[in-house]
Parts: C-alpha cells; sequence; structure tokens
C-alpha cells in the first residue's frame, strides 16, 4: 500500500479534528506527565492535546512517513516519531488516538496490550469510525466486491467491533471505563468532495491495487453510486452524516 497523502487528509481539516477536539475535551479533570497520540497523522490531533495539556509530554506516533513529515512541518514545536505501533514503548499516562486503531486488527488483544503500555491510573482515550452502515461505506464495499475489479482481499473493512464487545473487552482490561457516541454531519459542497472524503483513507487500498485506468474507472463508478444515494441539498450542499464511537477506559 502506497503512502499517506497529508494534503489530501487535511482538505477536510476542521471536520476530522473535531472528535478529537471532543475526546480531549473528556480528560480535561487528569494531570498526565507523558502522552503519546497513536496515529497522529499530520498533527492536528498533537496539537489539540497540547492546548489541553500544555504542560505535559507529548509524543506524536505514526507509520506514515508522509504524515510524519507534514506534521513537523506544520508543528515544529511539537515531537513527533516514525514508528509502528508494535514498537512503541510504555510509561504513559493518557494514549490517545483519533481514528486510527479501526486500520488495526484484532482489538480483542489489542486494547488490553495498550492498557499494559500505561502508567498506573493512565488512561486509553479513543475514538473510532462506526459508520459502516452509512451508504458511502456500502457503496465502497459492494463496489469492490464485484468481481470485475479483481480486488480480492485487499480491500478489508475497518475492524471495528460492536459497542457491546467493546464492554466486554474493557470490563476485563480496565478499571473503569466509559463509552459514547456521537454522529457529525458534515455539509460538503459537492459529491465530488464526498469521494474525495474517502479517497484518502477508505478507498486508497483499492485505489493502490488498480492499475492508473482501471483505478479512474473504479473512482468514477463510486461517484456515480454517491450522486445517486446522496441529494444535494437547498444550499447546494451534500450531507454526510458520520457516526463515532468514543471511550475511555482507566488502567
Amino acid at each position: 500500500m502506497t503512502d499517506w497523502n497529508s494534503s489530501l487528509y487535511l482538505k477536510f481539516k476542521k471536520e476530522r479534528t473535531q472528535p478529537a477536539v471532543d475526546l480531549a475535551n473528556r480528560l480535561r479533570a487528569y494531570h498526565p506527565e507523558k502522552i503519546a497520540d497513536i496515529g497522529c497523522g499530520p498533527g492536528n490531533s498533537t496539537e489539540v492535546l497540547r492546548s489541553v495539556f500544555p504542560h505535559s509530554e507529548i509524543h506524536g506516533i505514526d507509520n506514515s512517513q508522509d504524515m510524519i513529515d507534514k506534521a513537523m512541518k506544520e508543528h515544529p514545536a511539537l515531537t513527533f516519531h516514525l514508528c509502528d505501533i508494535n514498537d512503541m514503548p510504555g510509561g504513559f499516562d493518557i494514549l490517545f488516538s483519533n481514528a486510527c486503531l479501526q486500520w488495526l486488527p484484532d482489538h480483542a488483544s489489542l486494547l488490553p496490550w495498550l492498557m499494559d503500555k500505561l502508567n498506573g491510573g493512565g488512561v486509553l482515550a479513543v475514538q473510532l469510525p462506526m459508520n459502516h452502515e452509512e451508504p458511502l461505506f456500502r457503496i465502497i464495499g459492494e463496489t469492490a466486491s464485484n468481481p470485475r475489479w479483481e480486488l480480492g482481499e485487499c480491500f478489508q473493512p475497518n475492524d471495528t467491533l460492536c459497542p457491546d464487545e467493546y464492554y466486554h473487552i474493557l470490563s476485563g482490561c480496565s478499571s473503569d471505563f466509559q463509552m459514547w457516541e456521537t454522529v457529525y454531519y458534515h455539509a460538503l459542497p459537492s459529491h465530488h468532495a464526498l469521494v474525495d472524503w474517502i479517497k484518502g483513507t477508505r478507498l486508497r487500498p483499492c485505489l493502490d491495487a488498480l492499475d492508473s485506468e482501471n483505478a479512474v474507472l473504479f473512482e468514477k463508478e463510486i461517484l456515480r453510486r454517491t450522486v445517486e444515494a446522496y441529494p444535494v441539498r437547498s444550499d447546494g450542499n451534500v450531507l454526510l452524516r458520520f457516526r463515532r464511537f468514543f471511550f475511555i477506559a482507566a488502567k
């Protein structure tokens, strides 16, 4: 898979950052000395953490060179590391992750492993997109499964569980936790913008697996179906409904 495209990701910086703001604001009662922002991307979520915890030692961690380069350029006062999560050290008071862990498998093992990286009394704070039933994401899955594209197993759904399953996992690995959901409604200026939203995230595995000609055709098919599924509103915008799941778990 090719590297992430930070510029495309940041095309919707405000919308992508708001969940990080909402999650970080839930942590204001804590006084952490050391924080890791797992999957920090271009540093927008790390900057949010700095605004909430100006006196903490904060490390942005990501396995994308493009994202880390962008983060270091845009936020030179912050600290970033090119690092796979499997190589991440421990000793943190807060592990923060905004829209990252859905790319990692086996959450039943991953979450207890992350809890073990915390100091006593530390917290794991996570936001996960939980949007598989939204028409846009159904369209991607249905289109990718068409044998015409010969995508095979290159397209995999994000590895999110249902809230009941997260409740079961967190019950077994944390001393206390809270879970909640928020549905965001994003007014985007066009159907092309709707496709751009997913082009840098969920469409990446598909587009990477196709040659240039078929990638263009595949994207056009997604756009065609998106136009059918999402009406243009009275103000000319297209409305994207986006469900996100949050939890904060204490060690």
